[in-house]
């Protein structure tokens, strides 16, 4: 009987976490999916089987480009939260003596996330319109004849607030990878007579993959379905899939719009798994 118990107990203590993941998780993508292959006639949708709302995703032109728009601001917003949270992290984990300044650095570093995610966005307008404060900087410094038209409502603004949005989600897992960093590791390296790039290249960063890893999957799963930074950054001038999807919403086009967040979280899955086999984060767990 005892014998029993401890087989089933595990078990038991999983079952709560279970249900609700399948009730709040699973349970809502499976519905997504079964209203994604729902009839929609332009005004109306009838529950039936059908691939034509697939079938225009995958040769829409427009759709498709969407698409690679999303992959764009995916990568670039990817690319420049490393350049940016790698440093940092290191700074902060080798640079910075004593484990109470490191911890209290790394919450200064978190203070602008304490706000709305809108707020933050809305304050770059006074910062980046054509009047805004660093066009009159450039202008009356001589750097420009007029004032820059490409710092706001444009692929670079949405860019910019995705970066200022989720720069803290690359940062706190590079950081944690760091601080777990045996330096005896990098004493012994040192001793055997290695630069300080042959420590960095063959010591520090391997180690620190799991991090980037897992920052990189926070990026990706986090910039795929974005819609409102695209929507006031880009001023209706850029689109990704997660703005068309609250478009498709708001005209009631809940066939289509379901199809393409079922490929949209195909191709998100897709990205996820290739970042998993590339990189063991089960060190970090």
């Amino acid at each position: 009987m005892a014998k029993a118990w401890t087989n089933v107990k595990p078990y038991l203590l999983a079952t709560p976490q279970a249900i609700a993941l399948g009730l709040f998780l699973v349970f809502p993508i499976v519905l997504i999916g079964v209203v994604s292959f729902w009839e929609f006639n332009g005004y109306s949708m009838t529950p039936a089987f059908t691939l034509d709302n697939y079938i225009g995703i995958f040769t829409s032109d427009v759709t498709l480009k969407t698409y690679l728009n999303t992959f764009k601001f995916v990568g670039l917003t990817w690319l420049f939260t490393l350049l940016i949270g790698y440093p940092v992290a290191y700074f902060l984990s080798f640079h910075v003596p004593k484990l109470r300044w490191q911890v209290l650095l790394f919450l200064l570093c978190t203070i602008p996330f304490w706000t709305s995610n809108i707020i933050r966005m809305i304050s770059w307008l006074p910062l980046l319109g054509r009047e805004g404060l660093v066009n009159q900087l450039l202008v009356g410094a001589g750097l420009t004849q007029q004032p820059l038209e490409f710092l706001l409502y444009s692929d670079f603004a949405v860019v910019l607030g995705l970066v200022h949005l989720y720069v803290i989600f690359m940062i706190a897992p590079i950081f944690n990878s760091l601080m777990r960093i045996d330096r005896t590791l990098i004493t012994a390296a040192e001793d055997m007579g290695a630069s300080g790039v042959s420590v960095f290249k063959e010591v520090i960063l391997p180690l620190s993959a799991p991090g980037i890893a897992i920052g990189s999957i926070f990026i990706v799963t986090l910039v795929m379905g974005e819609f409102v930074t695209v929507r006031l950054m880009g001023g209706g001038q850029a689109a990704s899939i997660g703005k068309l999807i609250q478009t498709q919403i708001g005209s009631l086009q809940y066939p289509l719009a379901a199809a393409n967040a079922i490929v949209l979280l195909a191709v998100t899955f897709a990205v996820v798994v290739s970042i998993l086999r590339l990189v063991d984060i089960r060190k970090e767990l």
